[in-house]
């Protein structure tokens, strides 16, 4: 176990598509972040900017971007980027910055202005890319591996698509009473099938659209909250950003195969399920534990997985914990109370600093009306592209 870092601010612009910079999201949701905790932008000593690659070269140094809107004042800086994970791994470097002694008290900030439709690849010609590969080969957009997940799903645990559904209706109605989700309407399982189909068994309301937005963090030492009168701040206890073992043998993007398990036994567990568990193992906690969860919902049905990934049900029975309803409002262990990127979309770099600042306001009891009763112990979780690994766990 390493020691705890504090969550002093939380600050977020809200999800939507609307046709401004990148830079002006992160600033707007960086001073957020700074009013929440009580504090001026030149009292921070450091900045980590989780990277964009839609917004040219600003983007690629997002850091300094970020430090340059606020107005110089000579921050340290970092510029991270793991394309879906890369809000986790820029919480990562600022908690090892803080707990080098290197800074008391970090700026995170991600954002992002997505383009219209599906992600595409970067330009030009790579045949040793697997990312340009398999849209060039094989025409498979995310949509694609999300629509294979769930035929594999459904042919090996016997789920449905009216299954699927029914986590746009439990996320949906979170959706609606957040103020920083994109979609704030309640959808109908009857919405959800008739809506047009994108990747068989997926519909359009089955898959998270692309989105603009922004997040950010103040993480401090706790010995700097205790001089800033915080003695009871939320704490981040565990960041997990671990890579896959060989053999991989789950298909997963952006490959376009598995590696074979002939010659060498595979891990104990998948590349997901070692997420979870390297971050359990750090914070000292198992799955028992968790008072909630953020999930990476790109579909429906990868929800579902998520739940077998970190271990609130065994491999298969996902669906049951769903069908129970221990995953929604009032459940045993609700997931994605945020309303998940069902209701948000993504935002690539800040989707996972969006999701932290979830896991602080339930643990404040500042969620209102999505508020999850007696919030102890949350975890956040998704992957970045190329095995990047993506984990929080956050504590009060």
């Amino acid at each position: 176990m390493t020691q705890d870092v504090a969550v002093l601010g939380a600050g977020m612009h809200p999800w939507g598509k609307w046709g401004r910079s990148f830079v002006e999201y992160g600033a707007a949701a960086a001073r957020a972040a700074l009013a929440d905790a009580g504090l001026e932008w030149r009292d921070i000593g450091s900045i980590v900017g989780a990277d964009t690659v839609r917004g040219g070269y600003p983007g690629y140094v997002a850091g300094a971007t970020f430090a340059k809107a606020l107005g110089w004042q000579g921050a340290r800086v970092a510029s991270v980027y793991a394309a879906c994970a890369s809000g986790a791994q820029a919480v990562n470097t600022a908690r090892a910055q803080i707990l080098s002694g290197l800074a008391d008290v970090v700026l995170v900030v991600g954002a992002d202005a997505a383009p219209k439709g599906f992600f595409r690849p970067a330009g030009g010609d790579r045949p040793d890319d697997p990312d340009w590969l398999r849209f060039r080969v094989l025409g498979a957009t995310n949509p694609t591996y999300f629509g294979l997940y769930a035929r594999r799903r459904m042919a090996v645990h016997g789920e449905t698509p009216e299954d699927y559904a029914q986590v746009k209706v439990k996320n949906s109605a979170w959706g609606a009473l957040n103020p920083y989700a994109r979609y704030r309407k309640p959808v109908t399982a009857e919405e959800v099938a008739a809506s047009a189909v994108v990747a068989d068994p997926l519909r359009l309301l089955d898959i998270c659209a692309t989105s603009d937005g922004g997040a950010a963090l103040v993480l401090a030492g706790l010995e700097f909250a205790r001089r800033h009168g915080v003695t009871n701040p939320v704490r981040i206890r565990a960041v997990s950003t671990v890579t896959p073992r060989y053999p991989n043998t789950v298909l997963d993007l952006p490959d376009i195969a598995t590696d074979s398990a002939v010659a060498v036994q595979p891990a104990a567990h998948t590349f997901r399920e070692s997420i979870a568990h390297a971050a359990y193992e750090e914070a000292g906690i198992g799955p028992e534990d968790l008072s909630f969860a953020e999930v990476y919902d790109l579909s429906t049905a990868l929800e579902l997985q998520w739940y077998e990934d970190l271990g609130l049900c065994g491999e298969g029975e996902a669906v049951k914990l769903l069908r129970e309803g221990a995953t929604a409002v009032g459940g045993r262990i609700p997931v994605n109370a945020s309303g998940g990127l069902a209701s948000f979309g993504e935002a690539v770099p800040a989707q996972a600093i969006a999701q932290v600042c979830e896991l602080t306001w339930q643990l404040r009891d500042a969620a209102g009306d999505r508020q999850v009763d007696g919030a102890r112990v949350g975890i956040a979780a998704n992957q970045g592209l190329f095995g990047h690994g993506s984990a929080v766990v956050a504590v009060r």
